[in-house]
């Protein structure tokens, strides 16, 4: 069994992560890089959760409420009786704006027969050091802590939940926890309104996408995921919801992804689009532009804040033990100090479509490009400069063969935007940089020993971060240079279906797991180049790796197939929708 047996409820301004007996086990508040009020997932035995015990419990299931993200789950005891927690966040419109409060709800019903329940809620503050203070009312419990309050609104007996009693759910519960305020309506019709409206808006939403015929569910589910790690207030889109799931046992590989990678989000919003969901990219452009003017054509970090916090110092919190014992809890991210250039094609890569696309409500133009012109400049002046590459190797610096790739793209989508504005001087002067790049790389990336483009510009190592190639355009997917590349990379990166990052060791060693966005690209090349028939065998691979749920991990051991890394990860809930569009057939096949 995989311990990230987990599924993620949200929308949009903060998430929490229920596992498979409806213990919510991480929550972050008052957003995704917020406080754990829920950190069982790092500190099993003795970490803040919000369980529902049932007395002699046999067995659970659990699913979503088809393409919503309302989160259901059963537990069922020894004699058969059981019980149905319904959980979510509400999301919906509401006086023509959307209503997306700091509020988990929790709803419990019988199934059959007279089961027992425990309710086991215990919030604890800054990062589980401090206890709240409770303070009761008729029906509300307040989780008192310096900096936030947290309110209990329930119908269900508080006594038995202040004393942890068992007592028999003899007909509908409804918890609400949020900020601290009075209800405004009765706890069950809140309870029953604010399901029926978000359960409305998933389904709208999801009946706007524009799926593939094969995978239907799988590209459904990776969707809403993705949405959910959009912080709307500002636009960011944090890389995952968790911090320091070790990408590897025991292998101290722990960071905090709950930040917004320029990279990752560029890869998000193009997920997205290609289902035709553009809000997300509009949202997201939102908050790109405040980057992009701040920096004034000038150095642009890997990743801010979701706030566009510049500073994300890192720290351990030692007190705290670790996702299964295996620390250090790593708070902050030092990957923020680094110079990784392929950030500054990753931003234009992100922005390009806004120019293009007719539907948007505010399709950018010449200002928009004026500014970006400027991150085009960075590209070109730093593409052939050492860097941490994309990994983010803290120990070396190279001139990547990635970076360099995305600097070739900022300069090739400019000159494709100045065709589409109507500036020929801009077409050409775009086109000349952006053809400059690509003929360094073709040439000084292109290792002769290994057959293959190599990491760095006259460096021999692998690294599956090439086969972006590619997905971008940069090269003929039959090049027989790329061909001699995919082949290059199966024999040295891969374990079966599964795909390594790269072959040199790193600061922590030689890496043990795969990751999965390179198993992805994998499946993206073969599909090009014409062996869809492999493509489609490590594609089934890699969705029976996914939890009960539909969701993945950041990686994936080879030999146990388990599921380590942050998560939910974007970069692998990105890798299904492009997989299942790209392997699909056709809905003319059909109808």
């Amino acid at each position: 069994m995989s311990h990230l047996n987990l599924g993620m409820i949200g929308n949009c301004a903060y998430s929490a992560l229920v596992d498979d007996r409806a213990r919510i086990v991480w929550c972050c508040l008052p957003r995704f890089d917020g406080d754990p009020v829920f950190n069982a997932l790092l500190d099993d035995a003795g970490g803040s959760e919000w369980a529902f015990e049932l007395e002699d419990f046999a067995r659970s299931e659990q699913q979503y409420e088809p393409n919503t993200a309302i989160l259901k789950t059963r537990l069922f005891d020894r004699a058969g009786h059981g019980v149905e927690i319904t959980d979510f966040a509400p999301r919906f419109l509401n006086r023509g704006r959307m209503f997306r409060p700091l509020t988990l709800v929790r709803r419990v019903k019988a199934l059959t027969g007279t089961p027992r329940l425990r309710v086991r809620l215990k919030p604890r503050f800054e990062w589980g050091r401090q206890a709240p203070e409770l303070t009761q009312g008729s029906h509300h419990i307040r989780y008192v802590g310096t900096r936030q309050t947290l309110r209990l609104t329930t119908d269900a007996p508080l006594n038995y939940l202040l004393d942890n009693t068992l007592f028999v759910v003899d007909r509908q519960m409804n918890f609400i926890l949020g900020p601290d305020e009075t209800l405004n309506g009765g706890i069950e019709d809140t309870a029953h309104s604010f399901q029926k409206e978000t359960a409305s808006y998933w389904h709208t939403w999801a009946r706007r996408l524009a799926i593939p015929l094969e995978w239907q569910d799988a590209v459904i589910r990776a969707a809403i995921t993705l949405k959910l790690s959009l912080f709307e207030d500002t636009g960011a889109i944090v890389a995952a919801m968790t911090t320091s799931i070790p990408e590897a046992p025991g292998s101290q590989r722990n960071w905090d992804y709950r930040y917004c990678w320029l990279r990752d989000a560029f890869f998000v919003v193009r997920a997205l689009n290609s289902l035709s969901e553009v809000g997300t990219m509009e949202d997201y452009l939102r908050w790109l532009t405040n980057v992009v003017v701040r920096s004034g054509g000038g150095h642009i970090q890997p990743l801010y804040g979701v706030g566009q916090e510049e500073q994300l110092p890192e720290a351990i919190f030692d007190h705290l033990p670790g996702y299964r014992g295996m620390g250090p809890v790593r708070v902050g991210n030092q990957a923020q100090e680094h110079f990784q250039h392929d950030v500054y094609g990753n931003i234009v890569l992100g922005a390009a479509q806004s120019f293009h696309d007719q539907r948007l409500f505010r399709r950018a133009g010449l200002a928009e490009f004026a500014h970006l012109e400027a991150v085009g400049e960075q590209a070109f002046r730093l593409y052939d400069q050492p860097d941490a590459g994309m990994w983010e190797l803290r120990t070396r610096a190279r001139v990547h063969t990635s970076s360099a790739l995305m600097s070739w793209a900022a300069c090739d989508r400019l000159s494709k935007v100045a065709v589409t504005l109507g500036q020929p001087d801009r077409i050409r002067y775009w086109r000349d940089r952006a053809d400059t790049i690509r003929e360094r790389i073709l040439r000084e990336a292109w290792s002769d020993e290994r057959q293959a483009f190599a990491e760095s510009f006259g460096g021999r190592d692998l690294d599956a971060s090439v086969l972006l190639m590619a997905e971008v355009g940069f090269i003929d997917p039959h090049d027989p240079r790329f061909l001699a590349t995919v082949d290059a990379l199966e024999a040295s990166l891969c374990d079966g279906p599964y795909m390594r990052r790269y072959e040199a060791p790193d600061d922590f060693g030689k890496p043990e797991t795969a990751f999965n966005i390179c198993t992805f690209w994998r499946i993206d090349a073969l599909a090009r180049i014409g062996r869809k028939a492999q493509a489609r065998d490590i594609f089934e691979t890699m969705l029976a790796r996914r939890n009960p749920l539909g969701l993945l991990s950041e990686d994936t051991h080879p030999h146990t197939g388990e599921m380590w890394g942050n998560f939910p990860q974007t970069y692998s809930m990105v890798g299904i929708i492009n997989a299942a569009v790209r392997l699909s057939a056709p809905w003319d096949t059909v109808i």
